[in-house]
């Protein structure tokens, strides 16, 4: 859990390629569905499924149990350039009083 007196600011956007570096899930690559700044964990599309009972509701009246992406740490991911197809570190650069992302290893601009 990340200490209450840092700057909770994660270098990955929801909608963001990125690439899964540890853990059982090691080498797949998704979108980012949701980012969880406070937790520094994300969630990531196809990635960490777990299985979770679900009750009868009126939504789902069956109820049973059912597939689901379960938040991972920020850590564990690593962003994947748009320009090089290669997992990269995201460098920051101010650009007309905006912060722009930029790769690390092409120097594109991200945002």
């Amino acid at each position: 859990m990340a200490n209450k007196n840092t700057r909770n600011v994660l270098n990955v956007k929801k909608g963001d390629l990125v690439k899964v570096i540890s853990g059982k899930d090691r080498g797949k690559q998704g979108k980012i569905l949701r980012t969880i700044p406070e937790e520094e964990r994300v969630v990531v599309e196809k990635v960490n499924m777990i299985k979770k009972a679900m009750r009868p509701t009126q939504q789902n009246p069956q109820g049973g149990i059912s597939s689901m992406e379960a938040p991972l740490s920020v850590s564990n991911v690593m962003f994947i350039c748009p320009k090089c197809d290669k997992p990269t570190r995201l460098g920051h650069k101010r650009e007309g009083g905006k912060k722009i992302r930029v790769c690390k290893q092409c120097g594109a601009d991200v945002d």
